[in-house]
């Protein structure tokens, strides 16, 4: 709890105040308000700031009451005060009134009492209790000439305080000037002096006024003499400064003088400015503004803050590379061929590139792409971009902008705040000394937007926006800037997270994950004579047969990347390493399957495997995956009950739930064309489950799945072998294309699937395939669930198949 640290305080005048209180019968067990910094004495009325606290709640109950509390100074800085951390003395007050404060704060105004001393103290409910015994102190001085005499002495040294101290307003001397009774004066000036909290607790501790009004005076002597000495410090510093203002003001007449009999000498620094200004290639305006601002420098004093501020302005812009363009360097061959050597796959990717090389050597300034390369960790997003950097022999800037969260970085700063600066696009620009490098924009789905310092995605629309960005204004600058001819390419993991209108500015390209096949190739082309040289490998045979590195991939990892495989690929060079350097021998060179688990130890993953068709209800859907496809297993069981129940269980989410009630009410829309007997709905309950509780699933694909699976359960009859299928479905039976194709089916052909079925729609991103990935699959195409139901379910039941017997007493009915 704290005071107002203004001398103005509130104080009541009245000197049958003081006999008032002596008399008061005080409780002895009250609660405390601990106060920081505030000393409260006897006969004081004073504004006391709380927080939000529980006893900010008791002390306004206490108002309404009217209970007496005890007001303690802290001796520690804690929240929460115990008997060691609050003083042995305080007094008893009663709280006048409580104002509610802006943000949850509350100002009390407290009426102190007697002074009390402080037995000892328990916390209950998070109050602080103490138990204490009044103290009774001498006040009545009627006929004492010196006492008076001190308390005249001491309102004049108070109010020459006062007049001295520039830090206390004027109203401190109408508030002292008021005061007539010398008890409460002297009270009133003990509570509200400038003295340390243990001064404070000393004069407290005196029982007689007199003794407390001697140490004031003697305490307020010491104040005024260090308000003296402190004074004279000012005046001496006054005098140094309008000493250097004068030697400044003769430097500039030399300079003057200097200029006139035409020998001046310029700065070092500006000397540098202009060497490299009679280098550059910019436009008309940018060179007129520069001089102007050079022009300044000469008029400020180097000694001053401001100099470094306009010598840094001026140093970004001659840093700038106005008009300067890398040499055009065509030749789409050597590209394709970095861009092969680079990375492995990403087709589009590098079909997109090798197109706007063509566009380039066929004409001279063609308009940048602006390109953002979609998908999950670790294929290859920001290595993709040093790549094209490469190929089109371009200089070659990254920027991340993950947890971005002002606009002024990607903007600038004004030059009026302190510590201004250059945004990071210019920054990057600066860096790369080239006005048409590639520049990566990283993690651009990670920028903070509508933050208090302002929305920094809105910032780079500008950037990406070719209409625009030939005029791209940094506030740090104050001037545009041309980055029309640079490349610019974002990288982002999601898309969902980027504002449409900036998603809008640029030409998304997919990189979805690798499938095993690739995977395995990346690996003998790049990690492994890469791990090789990072761990002292290099000279040795040590190799990798396919089969370890496919186990390695399928056990040991579970990513759409492959940043995982590349560290168990380290780590397991690294086994060798050990044990070559330990024994000077290799346990072995040419690394099989059976020799990855002594290396890298357990596997930690497992693939799910198709598990047949031998139960009633458990059918095969496909899933995508932030770490790529995997098959889902679908489980319908029935129990008898009241029915009209349906459960669900193994984390699904909101979507996956609408879904199982959807097939749910076609299957029993359709329950003739299946051959169920209606009846079993009011007598069986329905449980649909999906294993691995613990992984969290939603999304709608699983629609014909679950009413697959619901149907199966219902009927009692096998479902197809080897088939997964994936599909969303409508009331009406009808099923929609889902996306994440390509990786479904590399799952389903892993789990050993032969039969896929999916939306007739799809047809098309299957087609986009390559067909060594669908070899050995055949795909079915449906428009509706009758026709999953036409193919998945046989009319063969399943062995020890369910009887849905109903009762006859329900036949009846």
């Amino acid at each position: 709890m704290k005071n107002d640290k203004s001398f103005s305080m509130i104080a009541e005048v009245s000197g049958e105040i003081n006999e008032i209180i002596n008399k008061m019968p005080v409780p002895n067990r009250v609660a405390v308000l601990p106060t920081k910094n505030l000393v409260l004495f006897p006969g004081v009325m004073l504004p006391i700031l709380t927080g939000k606290s529980t006893t900010s709640k008791y002390i306004k109950k206490a108002e309404k009451s009217g209970e007496i509390i005890g007001v303690i100074c802290q001796l520690n800085d804690v929240d929460e005060p115990e008997r060691g951390d609050i003083a042995s003395k305080g007094v008893y007050a009663r709280v006048i009134k409580c104002l509610e404060m802006p943000g949850g704060f509350m100002t009390c105004i407290v009426q102190a009492l007697s002074k009390l001393s402080v037995i000892s103290c328990e916390r209950v409910q998070d109050v602080l209790w103490c138990s204490c015994e009044k103290e009774p102190e001498r006040t009545s001085y009627k006929d004492d000439i010196e006492f008076k005499q001190a308390c005249s002495d001491l309102k004049k040294v108070a109010l020459k305080y006062i007049k001295s101290d520039d830090d206390l307003p004027d109203e401190s001397t109408m508030a002292v000037e008021t005061l007539k009774d010398d008890v409460t004066l002297v009270n009133y000036l003990a509570c509200n002096n400038p003295f340390s909290i243990k001064d404070k607790l000393e004069m407290l501790s005196k029982n007689d006024l007199k003794e407390r009004l001697f140490m004031l005076l003697k305490f307020y002597d010491r104040e005024l003499q260090l308000i003296a000495i402190r004074n004279n410090i000012r005046e001496k510093t006054h005098d140094e400064l309008n000493q250097q203002q004068r030697k400044y003001f003769l430097q500039q007449q030399i300079k003057n003088l200097q200029a006139e009999m035409g020998n001046q000498d310029s700065s070092p620094e500006k000397q540098k400015l202009l060497v490299k200004a009679e280098q550059k290639k910019w436009p008309e305006e940018i060179e007129e503004l520069f001089y102007d601002e050079l022009d300044k420098l000469d008029q400020i004093n180097p000694q001053s803050s401001d100099y470094n501020v306009q010598l840094s302005y001026l140093q970004t812009l001659v840093d700038l590379p106005w008009g300067e363009y890398t040499p055009k360097d065509i030749n789409i061959q050597r590209a394709e061929k970095i861009l092969n050597r680079d990375h492995y796959a990403m087709e589009k990717a590098k079909e997109r590139i090798l197109e706007y090389i063509a566009v380039l050597s066929l004409k001279e300034n063609p308009q940048a792409p602006i390109l953002c390369l979609y998908g999950p960790p670790g294929v290859g997003k920001t290595s993709l971009g040093k790549s094209i950097a490469d190929a089109l022999k371009r200089k070659y800037v990254r920027v991340s902008l993950g947890g971005l969260h002002d606009e002024a970085e990607i903007r600038g700063h004004r030059r009026t705040y302190i510590g201004a600066m250059p945004g990071r696009i210019i920054k990057g620009m600066q860096k790369a000394g080239s006005s048409n490098p590639v520049f990566i924009l990283d993690e651009i789905d990670k920028v903070t937007q509508n933050t208090h310092n302002g929305d920094p995605s809105s910032a780079l629309l500008e950037v990406l926006d070719p209409e625009q960005n030939k005029a791209f204004h940094d506030n740090y600058l104050d001037c545009d800037y041309d980055l029309s001819r640079v490349m610019f390419i974002a990288t982002a993991n999601e898309l969902n997270t980027i504002p449409k209108p900036l998603l809008d500015r640029m030409e998304v390209i997919e990189l979805s994950g690798y499938i095993t096949e690739e995977k395995i190739e990346i690996a003998k082309r790049h990690f492994v004579p890469k791990e090789k040289e990072n761990v002292g490998l290099a000279g040795t045979g040590v190799t990798f047969t396919k089969q370890a590195l496919e186990y390695i991939i399928e056990k040991y990892t579970r990513e759409s990347g492959v940043r995982q495989l590349e560290k168990q690929i380290n780590k397991a060079l690294r086994k060798l390493a050990f044990s070559l350097a330990k024994n000077n021998e290799l346990p072995v060179e040419r690394i099989k399957p059976a020799d990855v688990e002594c290396l890298l130890g357990k596997a930690p993953f497992n693939r799910d495997i198709y598990q047949g068709n031998n139960y009633a209800g458990v059918v095969t859907g496909l899933a995508w995956t932030s770490v790529g496809g995997e098959i889902l297993f679908i489980e319908t069981s029935l129990s008898k009950g009241k029915g009209s129940k349906l459960t669900l269980t193994g984390n699904l989410g909101d979507v996956m739930k609408e879904s199982a009630v959807l097939a749910l009410e076609y299957v029993k829309s359709h329950y003739k064309s299946l051959g169920i007997d209606y009846r079993i709905f009011d007598h069986w309950n329905i449980h649909i489950h999906v294993p691995e509780g613990a992984t969290p699933k939603d999304g709608p694909s699983a629609g014909i799945t679950i009413a697959t699976s619901l149907a199966s359960a219902l009927t009692q009859r096998k479902v197809r072998k080897n088939t997964a299928m994936t599909g969303e479905i409508t009331l009406r039976g009808k099923v929609l294309p889902v996306g994440g194709i390509k990786e479904k089916i590399l799952a389903a052909k892993r789990a050993g699937i032969t039969d896929i079925m999916m939306c007739q729609d799809n047809r098309k991103d299957v087609e986009d395939i390559p067909e060594v990935y669908r070899k050995g699959l055949t795909f079915h195409y449906v428009e509706n669930v009758q026709d999953v139901w036409n193919f998945a379910l046989l009319d063969e039941k399943v062995d020890n198949a369910l009887t849905f017997e109903i009762e006859e007493e329900e036949e009846k009915k």
